[in-house]
């Protein structure tokens, strides 16, 4: 198929682009800029970021958030690798490094030059979070390790007592309010934005559900940015918190924007296995456990069936009678393989009947040799508060047996296609962060939420941004009562009246927990090609049951929970088939996405970059019943050698 996408990557040296681009970039001037519009959707990271910094640059910025004050619905708790950007003496550590670590040899079918634009402002992200207080790791007074995991294989420092993920995301949101204290951005809490509105092919604006109200409203800019995260509550029991959802993104892949490699969704190894099917029981705990946590299952067939029986505990295994298989898979990295990797060697663990829990979906993270080598008290330095969340859920005390942890779907690499300037195919449309697909194309084990969110809000955007504003100063602002809103907004009255008219016979969670196991049974963390083929039969059984069986309790106006998460569902629906659609074309393993027909004899990745080298962007085809058309923007590499990485040696 001919290349009909124009990335828009700027001439010259891949470590000139960027300096490059923003010299030439077009400017808007300050008076011009207090004439100009803009939406930012979402207040997590990326929106946080960008809404603060468009703000302070003196542009009019209107800002949504779902929760009753600005958050973020992903669970993110992670400093991540971006120290490796740092060049701290004898860590190995570049910009260079971090961008060779990211695109991991075409692993994730990411651009050069966004993810080399991603590590470069890497260094920018620490200073501006050292700046606003936040306690970041070689900055952060000894409680943690001096080494980063960045560019060489060293401990992870990113989490520890500090959390300074929370403390990141603090300080965007005290950005951010400084903005709206000063008046340049209007935010709106309680509110969800539940389609875009596109006027002569540009977008100019949004329809937006009051969530207290019920009721529709109507916002026009002259630019929109999705910052609204990813779609892996798609799965359900997913390391996400229960609101965060893709609704706007999947309406803007309505309007036309494409949606690429959605098939590359990040499994994170270090959850609490459910509990029945209870959300509460899977909660994300820290990735650096793994820095002195070893994980194992028992040698022993029937020791497995002991203990997943209650017969006995992990405690009562002896070392002789544990595999300790990443050790033994990976003898260069053992416990500290990317995410991935250490995901899908659990679950073989368990597939083949070695699982320790009742269930039988469940390892072992064990320190008692991390107790022996650096006594109780340093260990609790590091992990005390973690220990003590995971005693809270399981009643189980991991100083005195060890803890039980299995995968996930946390983070997802897809998401909107965006050019270099992080515009979707859509003029005036932009997503940011883990609502795009690009830069983000590695799993960082932990780095990419905060990389991908925080460089685009505080260090792309506002560049990128003036850019397609610098021609836009003569357009007045935009009239919310043109035919494209009175359109947009009767079209979403129509769809909330279809669902909630349904008055079926099943709750929302009873279905949404279907497609869960649809997707995590046959399009997880292992895909086959007769599964996503049975999936996607059933993916439309699960519509049809959906349109057909949905119940939604209460009235239609004002505050009606169960009637938004009815609305997310309809498109976490669209989003699993999108999911199961690339992940059937995609006839490889790399990166996120496994196919078993594509492994080596060892039952590793195996790439096929001969045929797949290329961005997978999906076009929607005018109904969710017809299947999407797949464009590809070939990837061209110039400056990395491709090759899959070895972590055996």
């Amino acid at each position: 198929m001919a290349n009909q996408i124009d990335s828009r990557i700027p001439e010259g040296p891949l470590a000139e682009k960027w300096t490059n681009y923003k010299a030439h970039q077009k400017l808007v001037n300050p008076a011009n800029k207090r004439k100009l519009d803009i939406i930012v959707v979402g207040t997590g990271l990326a929106g946080a970021s960008a809404a603060a910094s468009l703000g302070e640059m003196g542009f009019h910025v209107i800002n949504f958030c779902i929760q009753d004050s600005p958050r973020r619905a992903h669970s993110i708790a992670a400093q991540g690798g971006i120290n490796a950007a740092k060049n701290y003496q004898n860590d190995g550590d570049s910009v260079y490094r971090l961008f060779y670590d990211t695109i991991k040899g075409g692993d994730y079918r990411a651009r050069e030059a966004n993810v080399y634009r991603l590590a470069e402002v890497s260094a920018n992200i620490i200073d501006q979070c050292v700046a606003q207080g936040v306690p970041f790791a070689r900055e952060y007074g000894g409680m943690l390790a001096n080494r980063s995991f960045g560019g060489v294989q060293v401990c992870r420092t990113f989490y520890a007592k500090g959390q300074t993920g929370q403390q990141l995301l603090l300080g965007a949101y005290s950005s951010l309010m400084k903005e709206v204290n000063n008046g340049t951005v209007e935010l709106h809490t309680r509110t969800e934005v539940e389609d875009i509105v596109v006027i002569d092919g540009r977008c100019r604006g949004v329809i937006a559900k009051n969530l207290v109200t019920g009721k529709l409203e109507r916002y026009g800019a002259h630019a929109v940015c999705l910052a609204t995260g990813g779609y892996g509550n798609t799965y359900f029991l997913s390391t996400n918190a229960m609101g965060c959802n893709c609704t706007a993104a999947v309406q803007a892949y309505r309007k036309g924007a494409y949606f690429a490699n959605p098939c590359f969704v990040q499994i994170h190894p270090t959850c609490i296995p459910v509990h029945g099917d209870k959300q509460s029981k899977l909660t994300l705990m820290s990735e650096s456990l793994r820095n002195d946590g070893r994980i194992w299952v028992p040698k022993n067939l029937e020791d497995a069936k002991k203990l997943q029986r209650g017969e006995i505990k992990g405690r009562d295994i002896p070392e002789e009678d544990r595999d300790y298989y990443l050790e033994r898979r990976y003898p260069a990295f053992g416990n500290l393989v990317p995410r991935d990797v250490a995901s899908r060697a659990a679950k073989e663990r368990t597939d083949a009947g070695y699982g320790v829990n009742n269930t039988g979906l469940a390892v072992f993270l064990d320190f008692s040799e991390a107790f022996q080598r650096l006594g109780r008290k340093r260990v609790d330095e590091r992990y005390g508060n973690l220990f003590d969340m995971y005693q809270e859920i399981t009643d189980v005390d991991p100083h005195e047996n060890p803890m039980m942890i299995f995968p996930a779907i946390h983070y997802t690499m897809g998401g909107l296609w965006v050019d270099y300037e992080l515009q979707t195919s859509i003029k005036g449309l932009f997503a940011l962060g883990e609502c795009n697909f690009s830069d983000h194309g590695a799993n960082r084990l932990g780095a990419s939420a905060l990389m991908q969110g925080l460089s685009d809000g505080y260090f792309v955007i506002p560049y990128t941004m003036q850019n397609y504003l610098s021609d836009q100063i003569q357009v007045p602002h935009i009239d919310t009562k043109a035919p494209e809103f009175d359109a947009a907004e009767k079209a979403v009255q129509a769809e909330i009246d279809r669902i909630y008219n349904i008055k079926g016979d099943e709750s929302v969670d009873h279905i949404h927990k279907k497609l869960y196991h649809i997707m995590w049974d046959y399009v997880g963390m292992a895909r086959n090609e007769a599964g996503l083929k049975k999936a996607l039969a059933m993916l439309k059984d699960i519509r049809k049951e959906f349109n057909e069986h949905v119940r939604i309790p209460g009235d239609k106006e004002g505050l009606n929970t169960e009637l938004d998460k009815a609305i997310h569902l309809r498109d976490f629906i669209t989003m699993g088939e999108l999911i199961a659609y690339d992940a059937l074309e995609r006839k490889e393993s790399c990166g996120g996405h496994f196919r078993e027909e594509s492994q080596t004899e060892e039952g590793e990745a195996k790439r096929d970059d001969e045929n797949f080298m290329y961005v997978a962007c999906w076009q929607y085809q005018g109904s969710d019943d017809v299947a999407p058309t797949l464009l590809k923007e070939p990837l061209d590499y110039q400056y990395i050698k491709v090759q899959v990485r070895n972590y055996k040696k």
